[in-house]
């Protein structure tokens, strides 16, 4: 009798068992287990082989059916994603993913049979995407797999998946004197354009969370604004983070709202009677950009100006956090940079002369002539 451990590639641990049955048969017993350590894979093994010493050989089981890739993706979108309450926009990203990527690829394939080689084949045929593209595909991937364990529709793992290492760019934002002409271009464009850059540039909002900001999340008399929930295509959830926020308005910002109020709708963004779009929001930043004479970056870097901004002036870290409303610590300090005049000023600092030190030193090399 005994019991062998090892570690398999995907990182479980197969444990096999040679028994001597009650009735003097022979028995092996090979399985492969979802533990974290060799010691508990030996617990495990020892166990069985208790209950085989016991109980003698136990009826073979039918077979389980395990569905295709094809066949599950449904049950995990709507089981899992709309379930659990995904944001529309994520369980939308997840379908395309599933739709594009996964399905034309792996879709035939049970589940137990997606290798960890199919799943390199997967990264191959990717080579043209982005990191960050791969990386999604990849992390669907996996969640799927691992949902269909803890449903039972499959014992294991049946493969490794690692992600791809990307290297975190530095976030592009608009220097001062930049947004300060961004702001003024904005004015000529139209009121709405107006906000949208002071809205993302001095208070941090995303392009949905302007489109459903309504004036009752409007506080003139505390001076702040209340950012409790976010717009994708019609649907109405709450800001990404899953978190109310409240962002004290600049002056500036608080006297455009005051000119823009109306009666016309609970939204602040409204045209023609009809609440802007996510295309309306971002043409207005594209044509704010253009009579600037910038470079067209899209609506969220007046987001990322609004955090280095205020890490400019030596916000700390923690408040950053807070009025961007980012869940974790170390997606604030990404915005924890200087601008290329803030780089030049810092280095500058080296050409000042040496402060002189009293005590009787040689004062030549403080710049004493």
């Amino acid at each position: 009798m005994s019991v062998n451990v090892k570690r398999t590639p995907s990182g479980s641990w197969e444990v096999d068992l040679h028994v001597v049955l009650p009735d003097g048969r022979r028995h092996r017993d090979r399985r492969r287990i979802l533990v974290s350590t060799k010691s508990a894979a030996l617990r495990w093994g020892r166990a069985r082989e208790l209950k085989f010493l016991v109980d003698g050989k136990p009826k073979a089981k039918k077979a389980k059916e395990v569905p295709t890739l094809a066949e599950f993706a449904p049950r995990f979108l709507d089981g899992y994603a709309g379930a659990n309450r995904h944001k529309p926009s994520g369980i939308a990203a997840k379908e395309t993913i599933l739709r594009v990527h996964l399905l034309p690829r792996l879709g035939h394939r049970k589940l137990d049979s997606i290798s960890s080689e199919a799943v390199q084949r997967l990264k191959g045929d990717l080579r043209t995407k982005s990191p960050k593209t791969v990386n999604n595909v990849l992390a669907t991937l996996s969640r799927l797999l691992k949902v269909a364990v803890e449903w039972g529709v499959i014992d294991e793992m049946p493969c490794a998946i690692t992600l791809l290492k990307v290297s975190k760019p530095e976030m592009a934002f608009h220097d001062f004197p930049v947004y300060e002409r961004l702001v003024e271009a904005a004015k000529s464009v139209d009121a709405n354009a107006h906000l949208i850059v002071l809205l993302g540039g001095e208070a941090g909002l995303r392009c949905g969370e302007m489109m459903a900001l309504e004036w009752a999340d409007v506080d003139f008399e505390q001076g702040q604004l209340r950012v409790r929930q976010s717009e994708w295509k019609g649907h109405v959830t709450t800001p990404k983070g899953g978190r109310l926020r409240y962002v004290p308005m600049t002056q500036r910002l608080t006297a455009a709202l005051r000119d823009r109020r109306h009666l016309r709708s609970p939204r602040v963004l409204i045209a023609e009677g009809r609440t802007l779009s996510q295309k309306m929001v971002r043409d207005r930043v594209r044509w704010a950009v253009r009579r600037a004479k910038l470079e067209d970056e899209g609506v969220h870097i007046l987001r990322h100006t609004f955090c280095s901004h205020l890490a400019m002036r030596g916000a700390p870290a923690r408040a950053i956090q807070e009025l961007a409303g980012h869940q974790e610590l170390s997606t604030t300090q990404r915005y924890m940079h200087l601008s290329p005049a803030a780089k030049e000023s810092a280095i500058r600092l080296l050409d000042q002369p040496i402060p002189c030190q009293t005590g009787g030193e040689d004062t030549t090399r403080c710049g004493a002539k």
